[in-house]
């Protein structure tokens, strides 16, 4: 679909929403926000009421409206930033925007504001092209075209289902990284979009993404959630773990992925010492994680993104489960999740919002 055929309707832009004050966040987006429906999830541990501003168009979903809709002993959890992927679950429309409250409009090199929603379905409306590297990376830019040497039997590309977006400021780094580098801020605006080959893995970053969701949504989910001490831990690793799924079944499926631009201004937050003793476990587990989905393959009669699911939910349970009982509820909860969205992300009818 050509980007002209998009219509402002054709677009959600979802919205985790984890302060109670969402008013300096939205009016900083308003030049961008104010054209879209917005599905702003509260992050069912928040106990404040939510303080939007007049003159947008949204719908806020609260802890009953989760409970109505996966019910309250869910093996699925939606709490801190996972509460977006909530968001994904009853959207109805074409394209998801996904951008965290902790983020604001950048600007580029020139000064200029960044329109993320634009640069993303740009993204999402040029093809990909992940089976041989351009090394102008984005081929359908302006300026751009595909170099000498590349096949002209892969130049029509694939379609591309999702677009990861960068980070100014502070960048999407890890606890470790924090702590050893606390002043390390992102200045470097790279004007560039590349295609991530096929069969190559990439951490997925929800703060600042945005897919088909017909074509990935079911692949994005809150399925690996750390656990010590009885208290939940590391929320954003399933945004790893739900992103190395996508990408391997984006490979398997035929369809691209991309990154690069658009940038979002992402504000200082958060001890990195305290980050670090919650994402140790998980740190850990990377190392067992990443062989997996590097050798992972599935069937050709997975022949769409909820069978796919199902199938890695099967090959996780089997080359996992043994290695640490986290990734069997994982399991469970892949499972769970294609279940949801067969019966709430595909069913005709939205649950009630306050």
């Amino acid at each position: 679909m050509n980007q002209d055929d998009i219509k402002d309707s054709d677009i959600d832009i979802v919205i985790g929403a984890l302060q109670p004050d969402l008013t300096s966040f939205l009016n900083e987006w308003r030049p961008v926000f104010s054209r879209f429906h917005l599905i702003i999830v509260k992050d069912p541990d928040l106990k404040e009421q939510l303080n939007i501003p007049e003159g947008f168009d949204h719908h806020v979903y609260t802890k009953p409206d989760i409970e109505k809709a996966v019910g309250a002993s869910s093996t699925i959890l939606f709490s801190g930033y996972s509460c977006r992927y909530f968001g994904y679950l009853v959207s109805k429309k074409k394209y998801i925007i996904s951008i965290d409250d902790d983020c604001l409009p950048a600007r580029d090199n020139e000064g200029n504001l960044v329109d993320p929603v634009a640069q993303h379905i740009t993204n999402l409306t040029t093809p990909a092209t992940p089976f041989f590297f351009n090394t102008l990376y984005d081929p359908f830019r302006v300026g751009a075209d595909f170099v000498r040497g590349y096949p002209f039997s892969l130049r029509s590309g694939v379609t591309c289902a999702l677009s990861c977006g960068l980070w100014l400021n502070l960048a999407d780094y890890d606890a470790p990284t924090q702590a050893l580098k606390p002043q390390q801020r992102n200045s470097q605006y790279v004007d560039l979009i590349m295609t991530v080959p096929a069969r190559a893995l990439l951490p997925v970053s929800g703060i600042n993404i945005a897919f088909e969701r017909e074509m990935v949504g079911p692949a994005l989910f809150p399925a690996l959630r750390l656990a010590r001490e009885g208290k939940l831990r590391w929320e954003t690793i399933e945004d790893i773990w739900s992103g190395m799924c996508a990408k391997v079944i984006c490979d398997h499926l035929g369809l691209g992925v991309k990154t690069g631009l658009p940038y979002v201004w992402r504000s200082d937050k958060g001890d990195p010492i305290e980050s670090l003793k919650k994402e140790w476990q998980g740190v850990k587990l990377m190392e067992e994680v990443v062989p997996f989905f590097q050798s992972v393959r599935l069937p050709r009669t997975a022949t769409t993104t909820e069978d796919c699911v199902a199938e890695m939910a099967k090959s996780v349970r089997e080359r996992l489960g043994s290695v640490d009982p986290v990734f069997n509820h994982a399991a469970d909860a892949m499972l769970q999740w294609v279940k949801l969205w067969k019966s709430v992300g595909s069913g005709s009818s939205t649950p009630g919002g306050a």
